[in-house]
């Protein structure tokens, strides 16, 4: 069977949709998701709809409705007819005046109100009625049973008897009861009355009666215009409870240790009593496993002592309806014995039978008899079997099932394990089970086979099936038993067969199917199923219903909710046939429904994540054929309530104050409250404490202090929590006793552990403490071992206070648990404890997926998936395997899926490099996990295409531009591009050097070595896989190559715009040059250098590596940036995105043409796959990366907030290691080694020369130009002596320049100040010498010739004459 439906907006053309309906679903009379089709079907005043099918496909009500519109040659006429036919007589008729009126002032062509007929007349779904008292009572219905008394009525013979059946219909229904199948008249029978609008029936005895004359089989009937419903067969019974038959019971005798059973043989009660046994002075009979009472009531002895004559035995039956209790005459007991001495010491002899002389005997069984039987039950009830044995000793009973376990979590042990009971039995607890009774003697078994048998129960109960005019539904009645039941139809409580025929109706076994149902259709069905233990019997009615929409709800709710939550507004709304419902926001737009909104078939509106602009007026709009409704929801979007400052852990001496910080944000609209707990319980603020609305302050603080404090904020909307432990340091008491100076030691382990208190999820832990060695012992740590995943594995499961040595552990499902302790005090831990017994909890579905799901490639054309098995605490049952789910991300195609047992799994025959959705869902023999997570993996990479526009400019002849785009198909995650060049000229090639860029770089620059030479370039993209295809391009032909004169270049092109890239050169020279490329300086952001070092030797080959963004200290006018300009697309884009890393950190900025106040999102994912994304305010850069690791690589785009589709190109970057000096060592420099040994070289001369000329003796005034210039100027010559001025303040030519851009002082143990005058000349800061220069009288020679300072480099270089 298949649906149409019509889809439309208003002024759009619509398209059409006749999705097939499901077979199971239409078994049951309504579609899988009606109100999913019934959206699809929209009508609106100015609606323009499509032709849905053919016009055979329609019902045959909408086919007798199109011949009519054909004879009257107006479908619009006949469109007017069937809306007048449907209006509503009574409240909300006036809400199809729009729809009306659109009908009358248009003309459309004669399929649009095809539509209108399809629309109304082809859908199949059952309509729900809702509860709302004034629909419920508006509306015609057939009658319903909503009341009755159990099939099987027991009643007290005391009271007056009172069988009840009420039923709800409009009109309300009348009854009617028949007795034992015939009609009973009530009018006849004074004592027999029925309750006023309902047809419970009263029968009163108080007028004398017997109740037995009213026993049998009752059955009640409510009727109305509509139809009959009937009740079940109400059997009714007299309660009954027959005195003790009077007999004279005789001492019974037995011999010492023989067994021996007292029957009790209760009368027959209705219902049967409840026997238990007492002696004659109403003392209960104690029971243990050697003396125990039956299932059929009598009392057993496995073997009979001495001490049991010691009271007489009497049974008693309790009576639940007269509550009495009847007690048999008592038993009395004369043991024989061999030792006719009752000495009360040997109670607890370890062998009291040997020590009473007692024969020991192998067991036997004393209930059942035998060694086989059988038993049958039925599905539902409680299985009891019971065996009860004799023997010397008393035997041990244990019980098995043949060929599997017992059902752990149905099964439990009674009376000392002499029963089992199986709670709720099913079919797959038949089979065979076996008790073993068993002593020291020997043992034996007996074999109870279990039937199980069913009466009938639903496996789909018919339902109330509401239509609209000419739709079509059915009614399923299905059940099940053992044996099979057989079905039977009744309609309005008369069989099927002898119902008047109806057309519209057929019978297919278990199903009633109805087509083009009409006004008349309505009735009432009753399915009858049965077998030989019992009957069910259900009612279902057919109406047919045509009702405008209308709405449930209160008008104009107000909605509060919290920024970023997710909500949902409710809109429950009714009409015949099913209306359409759609939402708009401020009355205006297309209905909300995809994206950030989900309309669920019940009308509601769900936002995933509000957001501010999601404030605003929501309608809700329902309609069908007979009208619309709408309503109102207003939503307000609040900002949540946020601890901004939180308290923090505390350590405080006693008697101090301490003061706990708890500052909030909220929204001002709201009101806020902030209340403490200590401990997890409401704080009591006494006079020591004092609470702020930002700080709760303690004042003198002792012992009882110390503990966890937790801050609430709470509005009426939501509430946020921050907690801190405060410690409290005690006095230092001085010992005050010898045991205090004793040496400490560890624990002694703990022993005697113990099970208790054994429930499906927790047991109690029970221990005793060893000797803590002269140390308290502060804590216990438990641990527990399971031996199906991990055996012999020990595990700890919690820590408790050593005050304690009893715990409530919670447990997992189905792990086998074995706990052992561990104690601790303040020297150590001490051994673990000796393992307790072993306990099994039940097991369950599991509570939790794998974690750390991922998909990654290992070939390009394949995805592995894999994750983080579970360990044995999150199974929670056997055969642990895994649903695996994967789909591609942007097809939205249907889920694949697999069932895999270990922790990996490959996907095969994928594409290249595409996004998957991974769910990873848990699964074992309980059920299934909770749905999982969708996790983003990708399949597998492959080499990238060729670059794009591959492209080389050159400008002058000292630089060559490269430019490029990215490849079309990258195949993977672009890891970087490598450029490979070579000089030639001519024929003659020089070294080919390559080049490695980032992948965000599509520009570089290059400095020629000569204008002669051509390059031919060569660049490809890389992904992890490796370089792709390559592109090919050469520089353009110098004017002078025809005549070639200059031979290949030796030297390599210094590279100037490759920013951030990692160089290779290979070339045979022997210069050494550095160059610096300052990066542009970000405001906020320090500026930083690329230096390009190329670094060369005669006979070796050297690579060098740049430091992406390494750190300088030099001034700015020191360095040249060179930076390729981007020019601002026309669109709304992102450009420019710049990466500056540490080892741990990075700056991002980037380029944009947004408006002001647009949020941005920077997205990185790391090598491990692994994203993180970090929202970005409006106008907020520089941001910063903090936790990255070092070494690591990252790929990293930014996208637009408010549109993903608008992103950057993705780039990637790597952080630098950790403890790497980013600045190059300059001692280990080869030219800076070179100065120095220059400069040593030439000190040693001046030396030399120095100590010649002081030997000669006499003096040597400065009255010639110095062989070393001092300046761009030549200084000055006056009357002999040489003025050195400081007007420039400029340094020493040949002077070493500090790495911070300043000269240092030459270290010297003379001065010039020797030579001057006064002792004025000096040098200042930077190495300039400051003051006049003259020639005096030169000092004493014997001064100069015996100093024993060494000579200054410097005076030796202005001595020179």
């Amino acid at each position: 069977m298949r649906r149409l439906a019509v889809r439309g907006a208003a002024g759009d053309a619509g398209e059409v949709a006749a999705p097939a309906a499901d077979s199971t679903d239409c078994a049951r009379g309504r579609h899988p998701s009606p109100r999913r089709l019934i959206d699809l079907c929209a009508i609106w005043d100015p609606g323009v709809f499509l032709p849905a099918v053919g016009w055979k496909r329609a019902s045959g009500f909408a086919r007798r409705r199109l011949n009519e519109a054909e004879t009257l040659n107006s479908v619009r006429e006949a469109q007017l007819e069937l809306l007048e036919a449907a209006r509503p007589r009574g409240p909300g008729s006036r809400e199809r005046g729009p729809v009306l009126r659109m009908a009358r002032q248009q003309q459309p062509p004669p399929w649009v109100h095809a539509a209108f007929l399809l629309c109304l007349l082809s859908l199949s779904g059952a309509i729900e009625i809702p509860m709302d008292p004034s629909i419920q009572n508006e509306l015609s219905q057939p009658p319903t049973i909503t009341k009755q008394s159990v099939k099987d009525h027991i009643v007290d013979p005391r009271d007056n008897i009172l069988i009840e059946c009420e039923a709800k219909g409009n009109p309300a229904p009348s009854f009617h009861w028949t007795r034992n199948s015939r009609f009973f008249n009530i009018a006849k029978d004074p004592r027999v009355s029925m309750r006023r609008r309902s047809g419970t029936l009263v029968i009163d005895f108080r007028s004398g009666g017997r109740p037995e004359e009213y026993e049998g089989e009752y059955q009640c009937f409510a009727r109305n215009k509509f139809g009959t419903a009937l009740s079940n067969r109400i059997r009714l019974q007299v309660s009954k409870s027959p005195l003790w038959p009077k007999e004279n019971l005789d001492p019974v005798v037995v011999q010492e240790g023989a067994p021996l059973t007292l029957q009790c043989n209760p009368p027959p009660g209705l219902p049967s009593p409840v026997i238990f046994w007492m002696s004659s002075s109403m003392e209960p009979i104690t029971q243990d496993k050697r003396v125990s009472q039956g299932h059929n009531g009598d009392l057993y002895f496995s073997n009979v002592m001495l001490q049991d004559m010691q009271t007489d035995y009497s049974c008693n039956a309790r009576f639940h309806f007269t509550h009495t209790i009847q007690q048999k005459n008592a038993f009395t007991l004369k043991v024989l014995t061999n030792n006719p001495y009752n000495d009360s010491s040997l109670r607890n002899h370890p062998d009291i039978y040997s020590a009473r002389g007692v024969a020991e005997r192998t067991p036997s069984f004393m209930y059942p008899q035998g060694t086989a039987s059988s038993q049958m039950v039925l599905r539902g009830m409680d299985l009891v079997l019971e065996c009860i044995a004799s023997g010397v000793p008393t035997p041990d009973i244990a019980w098995y099932k043949k060929g599997g376990d017992l059902p752990s979590d149905k099964a439990k042990f009674e009376n000392f394990n002499k029963a089992l009971r199986i709670t709720n039995v099913s079919e797959e607890d038949s089979g065979e089970y076996f008790c073993l009774a068993s002593n020291k003697m020997g043992s034996i078994r007996h074999t109870i086979s279990v039937r199980v048998k069913a009466a009938p129960y639903w496996l789909d109960e018919p339902k109330n099936l509401i239509l609209a005019p000419g739709e079509d539904g059915r009614l399923v009645c299905r059940a099940n038993g053992n044996p099979k039941p057989t079905v039977q139809w009744m309609v309005n409580g008369e069989p099927l067969q002898s119902a008047p025929p109806n057309p519209n109706r057929e019978v297919a076994g278990d199903t009633i199917i109805f087509r083009d149902t009409q006004i008349s259709s309505r009735a009432v069905y009753q399915c009858n199923t049965s077998n030989e233990h019992g009957y069910l019997l259900a009612n279902a009615f057919v109406s047919v219903l045509d009702v405008p929409p209308r709405m449930l709800s209160p008008r104009n709710q107000l909605i509060r909710v919290i920024l970023y939550n997710r909500t949902r507004l409710d809109c429950p709304f009714f009409g015949s046939p099913i209306p359409t419902l759609r939402w708009f926001k401020n009355g205006q737009g297309s209905n909300l429904d995809g994206g950030n909104y989900h309309v669920y078939e019940n009308g509601s509106l769900e936002i995933k994540m509000i957001r501010k602009e999601d404030q605003g007026i929501y309608t809700c709009v329902a309609t069908n054929i007979l009208g619309k409704a709408e309503n109102q929801v207003r939503l307000e979007v609040k900002d949540p309530t946020r601890i901004y400052r939180m308290p923090e852990d505390q350590v405080a001496k006693r008697g101090t104050t301490v003061q706990l910080e708890c500052r909030v944000k909220h929204d001002p609209s709201l009101k806020l409250t902030v209340s403490w707990l200590k401990d997890d319980e409401p704080l009591y603020i006494g006079n020591r404490m004092k609470k702020e609305d930002d700080s709760l302050t303690i004042f003198g603080v002792a012992e009882r202090d110390q503990g966890s404090y937790t801050c609430v904020a709470s509005t009426e909307l939501d509430q946020d929590l921050a907690k801190a432990y405060l410690t409290v340091l005690a006095d230092q008491a001085t010992p005050t006793n010898r045991l205090a100076a004793l040496p400490k030691g560890r624990p002694d382990r703990p022993r005697d552990l113990e099970l208790t208190d054994l429930a499906e999820r927790s047991v109690r832990l029970t221990w005793i403490p060893g000797d803590d060695n002269n140390s308290p012992i502060t804590d216990y740590v438990v641990q527990f071992e399971e031996d199906q995943f991990q055996p012999g594995v020990w595990h700890d499961h919690s820590k408790f206070p050593g005050s304690v040595n009893s715990a409530v552990l919670q447990l997992s499902p189905y792990v086998n648990y074995q706990f052992r302790v561990i104690a601790i005090n303040e020297v150590g831990s001490s051994h673990p404890s000796l393992p307790s017994e072993r306990y099994r909890t039940s097991g369950a579905p599991p509570e939790s997926n794998p974690a750390d799901v991922k998909g990654e490639g290992t070939r390009k054309n394949n995805m592995e998936i894999t994750w983080t098995p579970m360990n044995a605490t999150s199974a929670f049952g056997p055969n642990l395997r895994y649903i695996v789910k994967w789909r591609r991300r942007e097809t939205r195609e249907t889920w694949n899926n697999v069932t895999v047992w270990g922790s990996r799994y490959v996907v095969g025959q994928t594409p290249v490099y595409v996004p998957y959705e991974i769910r990873v869902q848990a699964e074992n023999d309980f059920g299934k996990g909770p749905e999982p997570d969708t996790v983003i993996g990708y399949s597998g990479e492959d080499l990238p295409s060729a670059p794009r526009r591959f492209r080389v400019r050159q400008p002058n002849l000292e630089t060559i531009n490269l430019e490029w785009d990215h490849p079309e198909h990258p195949n993977g995650i672009l890891i970087g591009y490598t450029l490979k060049y070579v000089a030639f000229n001519g024929t003659k090639l020089g070294k080919q050097i390559v080049e490695n860029f980032s992948p965000n770089q599509t520009k570089f620059t290059m400095q020629r070595a000569d204008p002669v030479s051509r390059y031919r370039f060569t660049l490809s993209a890389r992904t992890q896989v490796g370089s792709g295809e390559a592109a090919t391009e050469e520089s353009p032909a110098p004017p002078n190559e025809a005549t070639p004169t200059a031979a290949p270049p030796t030297l390599p092109p210094t590279p100037v715009g490759a920013t951030g890239a990692v160089s290779s050169t290979d070339a045979t020279a022997t210069a050494a040059t550095t160059e610096a490329t300052t990066v542009p300086t970000i405001p906020g952001v320090a500026p930083t250098t690329i230096a390009t070092t190329t670094t060369t030797t005669t006979a070796a080959t050297t690579t060098t590596t740049a430091a992406a963004a390494a750190t300088t200290e030099r001034p700015p006018a020191t360095t040249s940036g060179t930076k390729m300009p981007e020019s601002a697309p026309d669109r709304q884009s992102i450009w420019n995105v710049t990466v500056l890393p540490n080892s741990k950190w990075a700056n991002i900025t980037w380029k944009h043409n947004f408006g002001p106040g647009t949020d941005f999102v920077v997205e990185y994912i790391d090598s491990n796959h692994t994203k993180k994304t970090v929202p970005v305010k409006a106008q907020t850069q520089p941001i910063q990366l903090t936790d990255l690791y070092p070494g690591m690589t990252y790929t990293l785009r930014v996208y637009s907030r408010d549109n993903e589709g608008i992103s950057s190109t993705v780039i990637t970057f790597m952080t630098s290691t950790a403890y790497t000096n980013n600045q190059a060592d300059i001692a280990t420099q080869g030219w800076f080694i070179g100065l120095m040994c220059a400069i040593a070289l030439l000190v040693l001369i001046l030396l030399i020369v120095c100590f010649i000329k002081r030997s000669r003796g006499g003096k040597y005034p400065v009255r010639e130009k110095k062989d070393v210039p001092l300046g761009p100027e030549d200084p000055k010559e006056e009357d002999g002596s040489f003025d050195y001025s400081d007007e420039d303040n400029k340094p020493l030519q040949g002077s070493q320049t500090s790495l911070d851009g300043t000269i240092k002082q030459q270290e010297s143990d003379d001065s010039l100040v020797d030579y001057g005058e006064g002792g004025e000349g000096q040098f200042n800061e930077d190495g300039s010498f400051i003051g006049q220069y003259t020639v005096k009288k030169d000092k004493e020679e014997t001064e100069g010739n015996e100093s024993s300072e060494a000579t200054s480099p410097v005076n030796a270089i202005y001595s020179l004459a």
